[in-house]
């Protein structure tokens, strides 16, 4: 419930009321009588894409170092938080108090070597493995029975992220290659396996074949250390911004890639590649 309506008008307009203004903002806008039409019939699901879009535009920020964009960011993901905490408290199942109360209690609960009487005299390594641990005790006492490895792990993440958070569970007890040698040998397997399907079999066995090719390369990049969607991500803006100088050499003659073919365009890739050479040389 909002405060009475000049209480909360003036917390709304406040610019230094901090958090409780964030939160006033959002119940005024869920206010079925006064608030806006558009939040009002918003849940859970439809806004759940939004969240995920908002997640990426803060790993976004952080990949290109824009640190004003990335406050700006924060504050989009932050607003997804208290939009939920708003809805969980309209139908009574949770409100921003009692999910801060819950995640600070999980964190002192998972670094009893900081708020308890364990040592800090640990590797991070080790500090993992213990973090694991207290994380499948939750799990086990949740469900009431014996945890398996990969319970816990969010099916809708990212597919190679979680790809690559199944592989380390299992990874943890013993299931896991013990070099990266027999990961590359298993990629050589699976590609040729993949080549020899698209002559033989169905496209949804092909389609099977190329989900076993890319789990082994997240395999590979967890073998490397690598973040396979951080390494994606990558390529993407690479390409994006190699494409951009093709059209860019390709409107100083006159053209567009529309009137251009492929020949011309592949010379004025290596073009640009040669430039990036340049400007870092």
């Amino acid at each position: 419930m909002t405060k009475d309506l000049s209480t909360s008008q003036t917390l709304c307009l406040d610019p230094d009321g901090g958090l409780p203004r964030l939160l006033e903002i959002m119940a005024r806008l869920r206010v079925p009588e006064t608030g806006c039409p558009r939040g009002i019939e918003q849940d859970f699901a439809s806004i759940a894409p939004y969240t995920i879009e908002e997640a990426y535009e803060v790993a976004d920020a952080i990949a290109v170092g824009d640190m004003d964009e990335l406050e700006g960011e924060l504050g989009d993901l932050l607003l997804q938080v208290i939009y939920y905490t708003q809805m969980g408290r309209e139908l009574g199942h949770f409100s921003f108090e009692s999910v801060t109360k819950a995640i600070a209690d999980k964190m002192v609960h998972r670094h009893p070597h900081v708020f308890g009487n364990e040592s800090r005299d640990k590797s991070s390594d080790q500090q993992i493995v213990d973090w694991e641990k207290i994380k499948a005790a939750e799990r086990a006492a949740k469900g009431g029975v014996s945890a398996g490895a990969l319970d816990g792990v969010a099916g809708n993440l990212p597919a190679l992220t979680r790809a690559v958070k199944l592989q380390k569970r299992a990874a943890r007890v013993g299931f896991d290659w013990p070099d990266v040698g027999q990961v590359v040998d298993k990629i050589a397997e699976e590609a040729g396996e993949l080549v020899e399907a698209r002559d033989t079999l169905s496209h949804v066995e092909q389609v099977e074949e190329y989900g076993d090719l890319m789990f082994v390369m997240a395999n590979l990049a967890r073998h490397l250390d690598i973040d396979p969607e951080e390494a994606l991500r990558a390529a993407n803006r690479k390409f994006k911004a190699r494409f951009e100088g093709v059209e860019a050499k390709l409107a100083e003659r006159g053209k567009t890639p529309a009137q251009s073919d492929l020949t011309e365009m592949d010379m004025l890739w290596d073009a640009v590649k040669r430039d990036e050479r340049r400007e870092k040389t």
